[in-house]
């Protein structure tokens, strides 16, 4: 089936959060309007902070339908990341007012799902609906960890974002895990020792 011919509404969906040691892991699903006029999509990660918010802006505003999921670090440490991150991709359609015909997700698999779907690897690079999940997931996770740092001083979830950035390993040497540290995740794991068990 060619992309251009997919029966609509067409839903695009993508995650955040898969590598850093802290946060939940967070998805979109977008659907946008037919023609839309925002310009600028592209995969988040390659985008500035400021263009990534004014993009959100945009997309929130003009979309037909938008929703956020997350799995929360219990979920992450339970059921494994990747478990985890197809969850909040189920949780993000759910979350829509409408049912999609189709669902194009960025990567190489598919929540088990009965949506008719596929599965695109740098989807968020070249298909508008997917570039614009992207975005939403990245400035919601963001701006998440950025509220995580108020509650949490001292490991840098503003600037880190979670990731294992040096500041951040540096910060868990010296202050030990939180509430909000994966404990199935390296080093906090090993930080941690026999209380991760």
């Amino acid at each position: 089936m060619e992309l251009a011919n997919l029966p609509l509404p067409v839903a695009g969906v993508d995650e955040v959060g898969r590598g850093p040691l802290a946060g939940n892991v967070v998805a979109a699903a977008v659907i946008l309007q037919k023609n839309s006029q925002i310009f600028g999509l592209d995969d988040s990660k390659s985008l500035t902070p400021k263009k990534r918010k004014f993009l959100y802006s945009l997309i929130t505003n003009k979309a037909l339908h938008w929703s956020i999921g997350r799995a929360s670090v219990e979920e992450i440490d339970q059921r494994n990341i990747l478990k985890a991150t197809l969850l909040a991709m189920d949780r993000a359609v759910q979350g829509l007012e409408v049912i999609p015909s189709f669902i194009l997700v960025d990567g190489n698999q598919l929540p088990d799902w009965e949506y008719p779907s596929r599965a695109i690897i740098g989807g968020d690079r070249t298909i508008p609906e997917i570039s614009a999940a992207s975005i939403i997931a990245k400035v919601t996770r963001d701006l998440e960890l950025e509220e995580l740092d108020a509650i949490y001083p001292g490991y840098g979830f503003a600037r880190n974002k979670g990731y294992p950035t040096k500041e951040h390993l540096n910060a868990l040497k010296r202050l030990g895990p939180t509430d909000v540290h994966r404990k199935s995740f390296e080093p906090v794991k090993r930080l941690l020792g026999p209380r991760a068990e």
